[in-house]
C-alpha cells in the first residue's frame, strides 16, 4: 500500500499553515521541499511506526519536505520498495534495516545519489547509507525507578519483540532503574519473536502476572492490554498509552524522531554525506526522548529521586547503562 502527502511552501502558505520549529528549518524552507520516502515494514500505528510517521508527517505539513510512504512491507519486498522509491527520485529514504541488513545496503550502493537513514542494529556504510537506533532508554531507566518502589509482589515483568540489542538495551535499562530502587525486586523477561502480534504481547503479559508480576513494562504493543484485564499498572514504550489506558498505564518511555529526521535533512539539503549515526538525536539529553508519567502514581519520595536522575541525565552527570546482552 502507498500513500502520498505533497505539500509545497506555496500551499502551505496559501492556506495559513503555521510553520514549524526545528532549528535548520528556515534555510530548508528557503529551496523546495526535500523529496522524502518512508517505508514501513509494519503498519504505521505499530508504536516504532508511527513515531517515524508522525515526525515525517509533521515536517511535511511544515512545507519542509514531501513525503510518500508505503506501510506493512515485508522483508522480500523491502529491498524491491527501497529501489523503487530511488528511482522515483526521492532524495532521501527513511525506514529500517533491522530484517534486511545485507539487502539494504547493497541498494544504497546501488543508489550512491540517494541518502537512506534507516533503523539498524550495525553501522554506517559509505556516504549514503545512515543509522540510527531507537535509544528511549533513559526513560525506561526513570521508568523502572518509578515501578521499583510500586510494586507490592516484589514481581515486575517486560514483553519485548525480539532480543535486538536495541530492545535488549531497552530492558536491561527498565530492570537496571527497577533495581536502583529496589535490590530484591524480581524482573520477568519475556519476546515474542515478532515486531507487531498486540494479541500475543498481551498473552505473555497475561503469563506473567500469572507468575506474580504486578507491573508490566510493554516494550511491545498490546502488553497494557493483559495489564488493564488483570486490574495492575503498566509502562508503555515509545508513545503516550496513557490517554488510551487511562488507569493501567502509568508511565511511558517516550522516544521522539523528529531531532533525528532534522538532522538528517538538514545533511541532505546541505549536501553532505549521511553514512553517520544519527542514534544520539534520540537521547533525553538531546531532547530525543524522556518519560512522562501520571503525578502522584507513584509514591511521592519515588518522584522527587526519579526527577533528579532525570537532571542529572540532561546535565551529563548520570548515564545510564547501556546493556545490549539479552536480558535473562
Amino acid at each position: 500500500m502507498t500513500n502520498e502527502i505533497m505539500i509545497s511552501r506555496r500551499a502551505v502558505i496559501a492556506s495559513g499553515i503555521a510553520l514549524g520549529v526545528g532549528a535548520f528549518a528556515p534555510a530548508a524552507r528557503a529551496a523546495a521541499p526535500l523529496k522524502v520516502a518512508g517505508i514501513h515494514a509494519s503498519p504505521v500505528e505499530n508504536a516504532w511506526n508511527s513515531c517515524l510517521h508522525k515526525a515525517l508527517q509533521d515536517a511535511a505539513k511544515e512545507g519542509v519536505i514531501e513525503y510518500v510512504f508505503s506501510e506493512g512491507v515485508s522483508g522480500t519486498d523491502y529491498p524491491r520498495a527501497m529501489r523503487e522509491y530511488a528511482e522515483q527520485g526521492n532524495k532521501l529514504i527513511i525506514g529500517e534495516a533491522y530484517a534486511v541488513e545485507k539487502e539494504a545496503r547493497q541498494v544504497a550502493a546501488d543508489y550512491p545519489d540517494t541518502a537512506f537513514v534507516l533503523g539498524s542494529s550495525g553501522d554506517a556504510a559509505g556516504n549514503n547509507f545512515g543509522v540510527f537506533g531507537t535509544w528511549n532508554y533513559d526513560g525506561a531507566y526513570l521508568a523502572g525507578m518509578l515501578a521499583g518502589k510500586m510494586t507490592k509482589s516484589n514481581v515486575v515483568g517486560s514483553v519485548g519483540a525480539v532480543p535486538i540489542p536495541e530492545v535488549n538495551m531497552l530492558i536491561n535499562a527498565f530492570a537496571a532503574g527497577v533495581k536502583a530502587v529496589n535490590p530484591d525486586c524480581k524482573h520477568l523477561v519475556s519476546f515474542i519473536g515478532t515486531f507487531f502480534d498486540p494479541p500475543k504481547a498481551r498473552e505473555a503479559g497475561l503469563a506473567q502476572i500469572d507468575a506474580g508480576a504486578d507491573v508490566l513494562f510493554g516494550e511491545r504493543i498490546g502488553t497494557a492490554d493483559a495489564a488493564k484485564e488483570r486490574h495492575i499498572k503498566s509502562v508503555g514504550s515509545l508513545i503516550d498509552y496513557t490517554p488510551r489506558y487511562p488507569d493501567t498505564v502509568f508511565a511511558n518511555a517516550m522516544w521522539y524522531f523528529r531531532p533525528i529526521l532534522n538532522a538528517a535533512i538538514a545533511d541532505v539539503a546541505a549536501g553532505k554525506p549521511v553514512g553517520r549515526s544519527y542514534t544520539a538525536y534520540g537521547l533525553l539529553k538531546e531532547g530525543g526522548s524522556d518519560i512522562v508519567y501520571v503525578k502522584g502514581a507513584a509514591p511521592a519520595e519515588a518522584e522527587a529521586a526519579m526527577e533528579k536522575v532525570r537532571a542529572d541525565i540532561k546535565a551529563g552527570t548520570f548515564e545510564v547503562p547501556k546493556v545490549m546482552d539479552q536480558p535473562k
